[in-house]
């Protein structure tokens, strides 16, 4: 309503002066001056102007109702606005707009498929040639130094091509995910294993204390993947020998916690709350040059998507730790 006599404001205030005008005309131009007569032109002139707006409201009222109200779904702009010319035109205006949007939608979608299915087909076609790099440097007699050398840039090559290829099945989470019950000492031992030759080309070791009968609700692919990144992330941070990654799992009321907590070199506390944006990767993160600001990230979205939550505490030049909360359902 208040839109509507927005809309008519200026219609009102041009009748109004024009009611004015001519009531003027009429008391100078008629010698018989009756007040009466102008006052009684004036109010048939004023029912007349009523009557009219009465109508319009009532024939595009439904055009104001919808122009008032934000849209709560796509679908809702399809909605009829009444006979009215321009409620049609506004009608026919939504219908092709939202026609349109389907139709860029669809485009977008079906690249962004496109996409995503070359990166996993290119994702498995490079694990291939990754895999015969290492079956051939095994059979290679070379120094100690070198052999190492070689097998770290192969384990680098893998861990991006699992970043590239979890990366893109996160568009696509809701179909590649299986919710159920997981022992979380297996999967923690099954991620350190995953990543032993880090741990012992870093000179770093684990220490585990997750009891055996502690159990999460999860998904026990995209669990082994975050404990992975932040293994990765704990162990290349970790400065000098000698030191430890432990992992504490423990209950906290109803609910599941398990922390991972290393000897490394630490986050900034200007940094700390910036560790899940994409591609950030702070201060330490430019100092070794083989962050690329997406592991974290890529944790925290998968912990949102699951319902876990997670959380880093850190000291520079101390440690830091990242706290996993698995809820119970």
């Amino acid at each position: 309503m208040r839109l509507f006599l927005r809309e008519q404001l200026p219609l009102m205030i041009f009748y109004g002066v024009q009611m004015i005008l001519v009531g003027l005309w009429y008391w100078l131009a008629i010698e018989d001056r009756s007040l009466v007569t102008v006052l009684y032109g004036a109010l048939l002139s004023l029912v007349m102007l009523l009557i009219y707006l009465a109508f319009r409201f009532y024939t595009q009222k439904k055009l104001y109702a919808r122009l008032e109200i934000p849209l709560g779904e796509m679908d809702q702009s399809l909605n009829e606005l009444g006979d009215a010319p321009m409620a049609d035109a506004v009608s026919d205006l939504l219908r092709n707009q939202f026609q349109l949007y389907k139709n860029e939608l669809h485009g977008t979608q079906q690249k962004l498929d496109n996409h995503t299915a070359f990166i996993n087909r290119w994702v498995h076609q490079m694990k291939t040639p990754v895999s015969v790099i290492q079956l051939t440097l095994q059979d290679l007699d070379l120094e100690d130094e070198i052999s190492d050398g070689m097998q770290e840039e192969i384990d680098r090559l893998k861990k991006g091509l699992e970043m590239a290829l979890y990366t893109s099945r996160l568009d696509k989470f809701e179909q590649d995910f299986k919710v159920e019950g997981i022992p979380l000492l297996d999967t923690v031992e099954k991620a350190v294993a995953g990543n032993r030759q880090w741990f012992i080309r870093k000179e770093v070791y684990p220490d585990i204390h997750v009891p055996s009968d502690l159990t999460v609700i999860s998904d026990a692919k995209w669990l082994s993947f975050m404990l992975g990144q932040v293994i990765v992330n704990a162990v290349n941070y970790s400065a000098g020998t000698g030191k430890k990654v432990t992992f504490i799992g423990f209950k906290h009321g109803a609910n599941t916690v398990l922390e991972i907590s290393d000897e490394g070199i630490g986050i900034a506390k200007e940094d700390l709350g910036r560790v899940f944006d994409p591609y950030f990767t702070g201060n330490q993160g430019r100092q070794y040059h083989e962050s690329t600001g997406m592991g974290l990230f890529l944790v925290h979205e998968v912990c949102v998507k699951l319902g876990h939550k997670i959380e880093i505490e850190s000291v520079p030049g101390e440690g830091t730790t990242v706290r996993f909360t698995f809820y119970k359902y």
